[in-house]
């Protein structure tokens, strides 16, 4: 008896304040303990209490686990269980408690405005979450945030950084991830239909305990001046999320850029997520897009293994130049994250069916890797520092990216319109090398096309902010062409497509030069059409490149 009333003392410390209540820091809930029944509840200024029974909370702490049935769940697929949901990971994040959904159990989410915060391993089994998007209170509101206990907070002292710098002066209690923000220069002045004023020279970094810097995601940018840096404290310990089937109904909100995070958004360094599953039901004639399912920001070393997304059917609106464009949205989308993977996944729809979005986006990102997966789309906006694909297959998207340090692909098949397209609304640059090795390249997933491997444009008449670059070195051995479907007029393939059919001589004037790709080096690419490869169409343009042929 004298052990069970011990352990009653420790499961309470920490929840009961002297007022016999607690509030957790994320999502508005307030923990009590008072007797009578583990149960959650609503209160008209939108609080959610939660109130955990002794004996309960006892049963708890020596299951170590809670379920989601704990806290009221019904999990019939009819009563909305956010709530519920959402009690049970604040009880369990208090306590450092495990959570598991009930195996076979439907839960459906309705439109509330209530978010459930994980802090702890969950285990979502074989259970359904159903997330209606059709009746939304607040799209911005994420379904689940992985989050940590550990707080960012300001770097005093540092107020200049240069590209490749080894240390910053900071003594911090561990690892941490360092971000970086310049207000007064712009990158990523976006050309084109959604043309825009570029964004805030940003960079995002790791460092030890004592500020040196992890040179495998190393600064990339010169910050003259520095208008904000925090550094956040990284978790030594992983956070697992395991199983999961979930199923959006999609919104049938207004065709506008209006974007829906009704997700699960990770903002916790040192994260698995494995054999989730999500599905995307009831798309209609119209509808807002979303910004990703899994959404990974502000955060390193996030794994997502065994995993099946779902590509959106492609709207359309009105871009920022008053012209008709498709909207991206995605399934996917990773923003100021260090080492992300995804490994063993794939998407539920055709990876060739051009109806569906690429299923991935990624802004500010470092290091990452696709390994073992069948995606319609690898991307990377506003610059990624090195990325790798191998044992994959890529679709009607295929490979669209700019950005720094190496590009390796590797035992991988290639079935977009090219082999890589280095974005033209960000200036087609990549600032380091390429690599393609033992790869099969189906241009245009097998319809009829020309085979161009390296596609982009640049002009040389638009600011983005940055000096665009195409990659110095291009590496290509054991590559496979398959061209046997081409046009009547199909010369063969080319490695570069006509970047500026207007720089044919030297009377062409660049306001904004870019650097063009020094050295090509090919062994043993082959074509089903038997074909030779040549430079490009542009001949004058990349005059200067050093192709060798081994």
């Amino acid at each position: 008896m004298m052990r069970k009333l011990l352990l009653l003392f420790f499961v309470f410390t920490g929840i009961i304040a002297s007022q016999g209540q607690t509030t957790s820091p994320f999502g508005n809930v307030v923990l009590t303990s008072n007797s009578g029944n583990t149960q959650v509840q609503v209160k008209q200024n939108g609080e959610l209490h939660v109130n955990v029974a002794p004996n309960d909370a006892l049963k708890f702490k020596e299951d170590g686990f809670v379920h989601y049935s704990d806290f009221g769940a019904k999990g019939d697929g009819k009563t909305d269980d956010i709530h519920a949901i959402a009690g049970t990971h604040a009880f369990a994040n208090q306590q450092n408690l495990s959570v598991k959904a009930n195996n076979g159990a439907s839960y459906y989410i309705g439109g509330k405005d209530r978010t459930a915060y994980i802090q702890t391993n969950t285990d979502f089994g074989t259970a359904t979450f159903i997330i209606d998007d059709k009746d939304v209170e607040n799209i911005k509101a994420s379904v689940f945030i992985v989050i940590s206990n550990l707080k960012p907070f300001k770097l005093e002292g540092i107020t200049s950084l240069k590209k490749n710098q080894k240390k910053i002066n900071a003594k911090l209690t561990g690892p941490s991830l360092i971000n970086v923000t310049n207000d007064n220069v712009r990158h990523y002045i976006r050309y084109g239909l959604n043309q825009d004023n570029g964004s805030a020279q940003t960079d995002i970094f790791l460092v030890d305990e004592n500020g040196k810097v992890d040179m495998d995601a190393p600064i990339i940018w010169d910050f003259e001046n520095i208008t904000e840096i925090t550094a956040l404290p990284i978790d030594k310990e992983t956070l697992t999320i395991k199983g999961g089937r979930f199923v959006t109904i999609a919104n049938q909100a207004e065709s506008k850029y209006n974007y829906y995070s009704r997700n699960i958004t990770v903002r916790r360094s040192n994260v698995i997520i494995d054999g989730l599953e999500h599905r995307v039901t009831d798309e209609g004639d119209r509808g807002a897009p979303y910004g990703g399912f899994l959404s990974i920001r502000n955060c390193a070393n996030v794994t997502v293994k065994n995993t099946v997304l779902t590509g959106h059917k492609t709207y359309k609106t009105i871009g920022s130049v008053g012209k008709p464009v498709s909207m991206g949205t995605y399934d996917i989308l990773v923003g100021h994250a260090l080492n992300v993977s995804f490994i063993n996944c794939s998407q539920t729809n055709d990876i060739d069916d051009g109806t569906y979005w690429g299923i991935m986006g990624s802004n500010y990102c470092k290091n990452l890797l696709f390994d073992n997966c069948t995606f319609s789309r690898f991307d990377a906006h506003k610059g990624v520092a090195n990325a790798t694909i191998r044992n994959s297959t890529l679709g009607h998207m295929g490979i669209n990216a700019i950005g720094s340090g190496t590009f390796l692909v590797e035992n991988s098949t290639l079935r977009g319109r090219s082999l890589v397209n280095l974005r033209s609304d960000y200036g087609s640059t990549w600032q380091g090398e390429l690599i393609i090795k033992d790869c099969t390249f189906v241009p245009n997933g097998g319809d009829k096309s020309n085979a161009t491997l390296i596609s982009g444009s640049y002009s040389g008449q638009h600011d983005f902010g940055y000096t665009a670059y195409m990659p110095e070195k291009i590496t290509i051995e054991n590559l496979h062409i398959d061209d046997s479907n081409h046009t009547d007029d199909y010369k063969g393939p080319t490695i570069f497509s006509n970047f500026n059919s207007k720089k044919t001589d030297e009377s062409y004037q660049e306001k904004f030069p870019n650097v063009i790709t020094k050295k090509v080096i090919l062994k043993n690419v082959s074509t089903a059409s038997g074909k030779e490869i040549s430079v490009s169409s542009n001949k004058f343009m990349f005059k200067d490149v050093k192709v060798i042929t081994k």
